[in-house]
């Protein structure tokens, strides 16, 4: 919200974002393509939010807009990569740390995203069910019972 200064009223901000965002904290390591940038290594962090149209996290180092990243998402044994690019840096006063937003440049890109936000959600419910039932839960079972509660909910919710 901003305020009019000459009647002091409050106005709603512009909303730039075409895609609604989702909470979800998954570990993802980034590196600036661009030769003349300040994170020249490979940087660790964590996805704040993500969308259909790119994601947000936090970073030591600011990045410049309009630089292009690539993002490594793990999970288990697997390493998913996807290009994209800085569309905003900001400081967060509180944690000192750069709020990065990057935008997917590929649509493929947004699905390797939602695929690894899925398997993090499964990994999770396998937790989850594995406390319930006193046992562990193979992570083949777990999904595929993810996919039977929650895949229509979820493909609802998302997409």
């Amino acid at each position: 919200m901003k305020t009019d200064s000459k009647k002091g009223k409050i106005l709603p901000v512009n909303e730039c974002r075409k895609f609604i965002r989702h909470p979800l904290c998954f570990p993802l390591s980034y590196k600036v393509l661009e030769a003349a940038s300040l994170a020249k290594k490979e940087e660790r962090s964590t996805t704040i939010n993500i969308s259909m149209g790119g994601l947000l996290f936090a970073a030591r180092k600011p990045v410049k807009v309009g630089s292009t990243i690539l993002i490594k998402m793990p999970f288990q044994d697997k390493v998913f990569n996807v290009r994209a690019r800085v569309a905003h840096c900001n400081l967060n006063p509180e944690t000192k740390l750069h709020n990065i937003g990057a935008t997917f440049h590929r649509l493929s890109a947004a699905y390797k995203v939602k695929l690894v936000e899925q398997l993090y959600l499964i990994s999770e419910f396998r937790d989850l069910r594995s406390i319930e039932l006193g046992r562990e839960v193979s992570l083949e079972k777990a999904s595929k019972e993810w996919i039977e509660r929650y895949s229509a909910r979820f493909r609802r919710l998302y997409w």
